[in-house]
């Protein structure tokens, strides 16, 4: 007989967990405490992989066990700093690639988070639908692009990099301040900021509509993140 998996989680008890994924991250950043970066690695990992875990089947729950416990054993390694720099490179790679697997479905990952903030009618909307799909595919370019840097970055900045620690030549020849600088924290602020800013040309685009407000936006979808990545990624 299978051993009984836990239950699904519920919106409010799912939501929290998105907001102290990146808070911890960034603290850990800041600060530079690896205990902070590894819980926010071990969150995001949770998250990303809730859609799988809460149709308890021991194979999802196998895989998220095994994560996690590698993810305590490279800290226990020695390789705690290396972890906590890492951090934004896999929360910038995990996204793009949320958004880019569902590019080509007839549903792209924004058009689901429309309807699941504003309804169904939402997207029937002149220009909603259209618009939901390039910006999906700008998302997955956009942080698959980021990443892309970010692992540059962490492989080649001198004295911190990946390469400066084997001993080897990093061929950088830039600011590594500001190199240091978006290693702790552009992998956070550059999504944050587009999407405020992304949030406002959508008002003012379609500024004849009532939109909710940001808070709101934010916990509805919170609420619906588990559905949202689901293979249809169609809210119920």
């Amino acid at each position: 007989m299978a051993a009984a998996m836990p239950g699904p989680m519920t919106p409010r008890a799912c939501w929290p967990l998105l907001l102290a994924c990146p808070l911890l991250a960034l603290a850990g950043a800041l600060s530079h405490h690896v205990a902070l970066a590894l819980l926010a690695l071990a969150l995001f990992v949770t998250l990303a992989m809730l859609p799988a875990l809460e149709r308890r089947q021991p194979r999802p729950w196998l895989a998220w066990v095994g994560l996690q416990a590698a993810l305590a054993l490279v800290a226990w390694l020695g390789f705690a700093g290396l972890l906590l720099e890492a951090v934004p490179v896999a929360v910038n790679a995990v996204l793009a690639w949320l958004f880019a697997r569902t590019v080509s479905r007839p549903r792209p990952l924004i058009a689901c988070c429309i309807v699941a903030v504003e309804g169904e009618a939402r997207l029937r909307e002149p220009g909603v639908a259209r618009y939901a799909r390039r910006l999906t595919v700008f998302w997955a370019a956009l942080l698959a692009a980021n990443a892309l840097l970010l692992a540059w970055l962490l492989a080649c900045v001198p004295q911190v990099g990946v390469l400066a620690r084997l001993g080897l030549d990093s061929a950088w020849h830039g600011d590594a301040r500001w190199a240091t600088t978006w290693l702790e924290v552009g992998g956070y602020a550059l999504p944050a900021m587009l999407f405020v800013l992304e949030y406002g040309y959508r008002r003012w685009r379609w500024r004849h509509l009532q939109h909710p407000g940001l808070a709101e936006m934010l916990l509805r979808l919170a609420a619906q993140w588990p559905r949202l990545l689901r293979d249809r990624g169609v809210p119920e």
